[in-house]
């Protein structure tokens, strides 16, 4: 049994606590929030015995502690990764897990240096439709990719929405903040394929990185395919999430399919399965994310979900956020 404890107990984090819940493995020991009052409703909510805090030392400190899952605000996540990792703690991080690549990478090598598992906030990877996705590309039902296209399109409401949103500017700029899952979709339909260059572009207002609440950005993969990334915040319309993949034989655009392997198709067929078509946090599956890291842990491997892995995809997103600031200058990432 494997001992966790979730650090930030807003919506993202109560996600977190029921997921461990659920899970044979683990048993959720401690809350932590920045009052202790905060952090008890979140567990009375999930009807949770625990020890609640609002000390993060001190939640560190709980004996026997084994995980530690940080669903703080971003500005805040370098310093607890680096914190829980130094301690022999495991981390899941929520996305984005940096807001520059200093932390980035300050973060990267305390979970080295510590040996410990790790994995980030990126649950779409077990949306059934990118899996969906990612197979039919390594099955190679598509031929060679050529183009990915994916769209963090998120406006003042989800499809069925719970409430409005009106946003403000974001830490970051809207490609960090929620384009992530995006530029991340689009690399794992890819087979974790690294992002080596980026050129980005917002429109005329947005004029320096921190405000650009409408960003796409032209990535160039190292297998050689190209893509179209691209996020906002500014659009009035109800929450959209695009993935298509373009291939030399054939084409997946969000749940149509036609490929030249299936000679008999008169159309693009429409693929069974659950798209990603919601911004409302309980509908993205947690559960798959937490296993995962689980399952990694009791395993001694590393997740295909790891923050090293993680590391291309926010050098991705700083890049294209940097590229708009300076319009459209072209960006190298090392791999």
């Amino acid at each position: 049994m494997l001992n966790v404890a979730v650090q930030g107990a807003g919506h993202v984090g109560l996600e977190h606590i029921k997921a461990f819940m659920k899970n044979p493995n683990t048993k959720v020991v401690a809350v932590g929030s920045r009052t202790k009052e905060g952090a008890r409703r979140a567990a009375e909510r999930v009807g949770l015995e625990c020890l609640v805090f609002d000390d993060y030392e001190e939640l560190l400190n709980v004996p026997g502690l084994d995980i530690v899952s940080i669903c703080t605000p971003p500005n805040r996540h370098a310093d607890e990764c680096i914190m829980a990792a130094d301690r022999g703690k495991h981390v899941l991080v929520e996305k984005p897990v940096a807001l520059n690549s200093s932390e980035l990478h300050a973060m990267a090598s305390a979970v080295a240096r510590a040996g410990v598992k790790s994995s980030v906030g990126f649950v779409l990877r077990w949306n059934p439709l990118i899996n969906t996705i990612k197979h039919a590309v390594e099955d190679g039902m598509i031929g060679r990719p050529l183009l990915v296209h994916a769209d963090y399109w998120h406006g003042p409401a989800n499809m069925t929405p719970k409430i409005t949103r009106n946003w403000g500017p974001v830490a970051g700029g809207i490609m960090v903040h929620g384009g992530c899952h995006a530029m991340d979709a689009a690399r794992y339909v890819l087979g974790n394929d690294p992002i080596v260059q980026v050129v980005g572009r917002c429109p005329a207002t947005d004029t320096t990185a921190q405000k650009q609440g409408t960003n796409v950005a032209v990535v160039n993969f190292a297998t050689g395919a190209v893509g179209k990334i691209s996020a906002s915040n500014r659009f009035h319309m109800p929450y959209v999430f695009n993935i298509e993949v373009f291939g030399d034989q054939g084409v997946i655009r969000n749940d149509r399919f036609y490929s030249a392997k299936l000679p008999g198709q008169s159309g693009p067929a429409q693929l069974p399965t659950l798209l990603p078509d919601s911004g409302d946090v309980d509908h993205h599956p947690f559960s798959g994310l937490i296993d995962d890291l689980v399952a990694s842990i009791l395993a001694d491997v590393e997740s295909h979900n790891s923050l090293q892995v993680a590391v291309n995809t926010h050098e991705a997103c700083f890049a294209a956020e940097l590229s708009a600031a300076n319009q459209g200058q072209a960006m190298q990432i090392a791999v």
